[in-house]
């Protein structure tokens, strides 16, 4: 698996920046100024392997890069806001709100930047399947599975990704 954060994460580590989410969604946004909004999709280009998960694809321009690849998916994961906020306290995630109108406020304000910026809504609407995880953590691979299966998107030996 590969993930887009990571790649920020890298970055932010190389600029000696701590891995807030403010940090990282500066660096994100900085990252894909500099290269173009595929930026963090064409820099995991080449660590990919036949088959791969790629997570954290969160602007409309890693979409176009990654759907170059054969037999590419956008699988898009959503959860209702309040629920969202929920899982970000008990994860206990710095910088995400303390109350869910500042969660909201900061989600709208991720939602509304520079084609450079995340685009969660932009992108999430470009997914082929979108999965509604409102169910715990035991159920959301089941629901993936499934709808990976509705989509006849099996990997080699008769696998979904998630088995």
């Amino acid at each position: 698996m590969r993930s887009l954060s990571d790649v920020v994460r890298e970055e932010a580590t190389r600029l000696g920046l701590d891995h807030s989410r403010d940090n990282l969604i500066r660096v994100g946004v900085e990252m894909r100024s500099r290269g173009g909004p595929g930026a963090l999709a064409r820099s995991v280009l080449p660590r990919l392997k036949r088959l791969a998960v790629v997570d954290s694809i969160r602007n409309p321009g890693e979409v176009e890069v990654l759907r170059t690849l054969p037999r590419f998916l956008l699988l898009g994961i959503d959860a209702p806001q309040p629920l969202r906020f929920q899982r970000s306290v008990l994860r206990g995630r710095e910088g995400d709100g303390a109350t869910l109108a500042e969660f909201a406020c900061k989600e709208t304000l991720e939602n509304t930047g520079t084609a450079a910026g995340q685009q969660l809504l932009k992108t999430l609407s470009l997914a082929d399947v979108v999965v509604c995880n409102e169910g715990t953590i035991e159920d959301l691979p089941v629901k993936v599975r499934d709808a990976l299966r509705a989509r006849r998107f099996i990997l080699e030996g008769g696998r979904s990704p998630t088995t």
